[in-house]
């Protein structure tokens, strides 16, 4: 199963197998290009197996997402409960997406770097799932403390994170040669002098 901070467990049940292997394929070959027999070679499990547990090739990429996005909603979580600030919670989020780029690529890619409307046109789009309204309300709450400058809630997400984000898919696309860490205190320093306020409103956060 890819899981972004517990271990696979072991052995593997058939399921878990499953998912990752139609991860592995699904980001280095493209969803159209991967077929049920191709995941059912990488997992080394029966092409019944793989109808029995998700019905398909679609309803395997829709509980591969599904989990996918439960991780990254955890991720978000605990920076909301290791931080108090709403600025160091959105650069706890941005510094581990970046270690997890470098450590667990294919979760990541399949995150910020698939097409999923174009496999999974029942789901919704990535922007709208739980973790990504977090870190909206995140930002939300960064602006009603005063520690955020008062922009359009919109605006400000993508001024934190837009660049952030991007240069995850660059470095997904290997355009960029540096591990993404050596980044962060650049990404933080240039998304910050967008939208931190001027005075510290900290206090009332």
């Amino acid at each position: 199963m890819p899981y972004l901070k517990k271990p696979i467990p072991q052995p593997e049940p058939i399921d878990c197998r499953i998912l990752s292997a139609a991860l592995d394929l699904f980001v280095r070959d493209g969803y159209h290009n991967v077929s049920i027999h191709h995941i059912q070679k990488q997992a080394n499990v029966s092409v019944g197996s793989i109808y029995n547990h998700f019905g398909g090739k679609e309803g395997v990429a829709r509980a591969l997402y599904i989990h996918i996005l439960k991780e990254i909603e955890e991720l978000v979580d605990d920076a909301i409960t290791a931080e108090t600030s709403p600025l160091m919670q959105c650069q706890r989020i941005i510094r581990d997406l970046f270690s997890y780029t470098e450590s667990h690529r294919n979760i990541i890619a399949f995150v910020f770097h698939a097409r999923h409307v174009e496999f999974l046109p029942n789901e919704p789009h990535a922007c709208d799932s739980a973790p990504f309204i977090k870190m909206r309300g995140i930002v939300a709450k960064g602006i009603a403390c005063g520690e955020l400058r008062a922009l359009d809630h919109w605006v400000a997400a993508a001024t934190l994170f837009g660049g952030a984000i991007r240069m995850i898919q660059l470095r997904l696309e290997g355009k960029i040669e540096q591990p993404l860490p050596h980044y962060l205190d650049e990404i933080m320093t240039a998304a910050l002098s967008g939208v931190k306020a001027d005075s510290d409103g900290r206090a009332g956060c």
